[in-house]
């Protein structure tokens, strides 16, 4: 049986939304109700969310990077003197 064409999903507009979408879709996928069709296009918007997270956390981590001059220092906190 043909399959339709369907635009291609956009991609998400903020990382807290692309993991909302995944957390959904995982769901979904785990109650096993999804048609085996819908599975697999589940599936594969679930890989593609995990490479947007995956790149947009490496982007962040880059920027992240060069504003500490490369070095990332670790967190101390202040303590306030009485």
């Amino acid at each position: 049986m043909p399959r339709t064409s369907v635009s291609a999903p956009k991609d998400p507009a903020s990382y807290e939304q692309a993991l909302a979408e995944l957390d959904q879709l995982v769901q979904r996928m785990e109650a096993g109700q999804l048609p085996l069709d819908q599975l697999l296009d589940s599936y594969r918007r679930g890989s593609d969310l995990l490479l947007w997270c995956r790149q947009r956390l490496q982007v962040v981590e880059e920027q992240v990077k060069q504003l500490e001059d490369g070095q990332l220092k670790p967190w101390a906190p202040v303590n306030p003197t009485p």
